[in-house]
């Protein structure tokens, strides 16, 4: 059996509980959070700048690489929270000045892809999740969130920048949700069941 390459909306919660207390908590909840809520691969994450915000109207800007088309998209109030505490905290960190770059080390330099991953494999162990945690697993479970949600394939195309929807299809193709109720109906054999009794009645 393959290894699953997403994870749950538990367990993104979950990742984030884990890290939020450590010395690293603001920035490392912020990151999880932002990746997931709006589908990022880490390279667009890790190239996110203050000027893609803006707080005030609660929008960010999400520039999309691989030829995916870019949006604009709502903060959540809880996005908000996260990037107002986790930049309170990085204005103490080291030459945090020198860049505007979101995501930074304790050096004050932009953080790597080396660290980010990290940050995922070391919150999914913290969390206990039951696979090997990576960055991109965070862009599979806001697409596999959005269809549990009953979200159209479509929307979930334009939020996650896919220019072929090919690339989406796999996140409602596997939607249990979608397959609720196929067996709450009448079956076969309660349907010809009763047709039999109206025949001999």
């Amino acid at each position: 059996m393959s290894r699953r390459r997403f994870l749950t909306g538990k367990e993104v919660q979950d990742m984030m509980t884990a890290v939020r207390n450590r010395l690293t908590g603001e920035r490392d909840y912020c990151l999880i959070l932002l990746a997931f809520r709006h589908g990022m691969r880490i390279s667009e994450l890790l190239d996110l700048h203050y000027r893609d915000l803006d707080l005030n109207e609660g929008r960010i800007n999400i520039r999309r690489l691989k030829n995916g088309f870019s949006t604009v998209h709502p903060l959540m109030p809880d996005e908000c929270d996260a990037i107002n505490s986790w930049s309170t905290a990085r204005a103490h960190w080291k030459s945090s000045a020198s860049t505007d770059a979101i995501f930074i080390s304790q050096r004050g330099t932009r953080l790597s892809r080396q660290q980010a991953y990290r940050i995922i494999r070391v919150a999914g162990e913290l969390a206990g999740t039951v696979t090997k945690t990576h960055p991109h697993m965070l862009r599979h479970a806001c697409g596999y969130e959005l269809a549990e949600r009953g979200t159209d394939t479509r929307l979930i195309q334009d939020y996650l920048g896919h220019r072929n929807i090919r690339h989406t299809v796999r996140y409602t193709a596997s939607n249990a949700a979608r397959f609720a109720g196929l067996w709450e109906r009448q079956s076969l054999h309660e349907k010809y069941s009763s047709k039999e009794k109206r025949k001999t009645n």
